[in-house]
């Protein structure tokens, strides 16, 4: 992921609450069902900061987040880096009213290249992981 690349957008439509939605993206009680179920600390507050890890093989993936956005039940951003990776992006969750439904749209803006010999920074690789996360996991955890 190059910091010249267009921004990565994944959306999804929900038949839900804004309460519900903006509490799966922002509690990690809920976080953790369909996202990373290691997240340890989250709380939807700019300056928040947390770091959770994640194996991929034999490659560790340190996230380094911090909050830099909020409008509650709205909108949230974060910054997202690793500590073992050079590279800097940010991610925006975005609930969107369309029609009848809430639109949650994913934006990744990558703001300092990723290592381009790391199959987990390629841009497929990106989309395709917003694409389980928020088109699969998400809409399976708010079904339940």
């Amino acid at each position: 992921m190059k910091n010249t690349d267009v921004p990565i957008v994944v959306t999804q439509p929900f038949q839900v609450s804004r309460n519900r939605l903006w509490e799966a993206i922002t509690q990690v009680s809920k976080m953790t069902q369909w996202f990373f179920e290691n997240i340890k600390a989250f709380e939807p507050q700019v300056g928040f900061k947390t770091q959770f890890k994640v194996q991929v093989e034999d490659r560790i993936f340190t996230h380094l987040w911090k909050i830099t956005e909020v409008v509650p039940q709205h909108k949230i951003t974060y910054n997202w880096q690793y500590q073992e990776y050079p590279g800097d992006s940010f991610v925006t969750f975005e609930i969107i009213e369309h029609e009848e439904n809430l639109i949650l749209r994913l934006t990744t803006n990558v703001v300092a290249d990723f290592p381009d010999t790391v199959p987990e920074f390629t841009r497929e690789s990106c989309i395709g992981g917003w694409q389980y996360f928020i088109q699969e996991r998400l809409p399976a955890y708010l079904k339940q």
